[in-house]
């Protein structure tokens, strides 16, 4: 969206465009997490997150349809400065628990900015009158706080007591 942003509708269309690009970014750092990772739970936590990631870029191209938008072609630099930030982390000279511990705070990282982001597009299309896309969004918003709580979960009950 390279023309001003006149209206609310404008501002969820760039919203959706922004969203759209993390999720493309974070299908491809997710492998690298994992592969990284030493904890058995904690890999198999980003292979469902990628699996799921999958699924909410297909959505936003659902929203898109349903919206007659193009998301495709804008850069987040947000999540691009969340990934760098990543995967710098990754490499770092860390014992595995360590190293596990750092990867669920730079996941949660990534959690955070998607519930922000996805909380703000589905208020936009709630204000707008885009119910489907709203449900979507919403949809999305939940699986994103349901992550991140997992990964917390996970930090709490196992990594970070090991990182000790």
């Amino acid at each position: 969206m390279s023309g001003k942003l006149k209206n609310l509708n404008d501002l969820l269309e760039h919203q959706l465009q922004d969203l759209y690009s993390a999720e493309s970014q974070i299908i491809e750092a997710l492998p690298l997490m994992q592969e990284k990772a030493s904890n058995d739970k904690l890999k198999k936590a980003f292979q469902m997150h990628l699996e799921q990631t999958k699924k909410q870029k297909e959505r936003l191209e659902k929203i898109a349809q349903l919206l007659d938008i193009k998301i495709q072609g804008e850069k987040c630099k947000a999540m691009e400065g969340i990934i760098k930030e990543a995967q710098s982390f990754l490499k770092e000279d860390a014992s595995p628990e360590v190293m596990d511990a750092g990867l669920i705070a730079e996941a949660q990282r990534v959690e955070h900015y998607e519930i922000a982001g996805y909380g703000t597009a589905s208020h936009y299309a709630k204000e707008l009158g885009h119910s489907e896309a709203a449900k979507l969004l919403t949809q999305t918003l939940e699986e994103e706080k349901d992550t991140d709580e997992k990964l917390n979960d996970l930090a709490i009950q196992r990594i970070n007591v090991k990182a000790e």
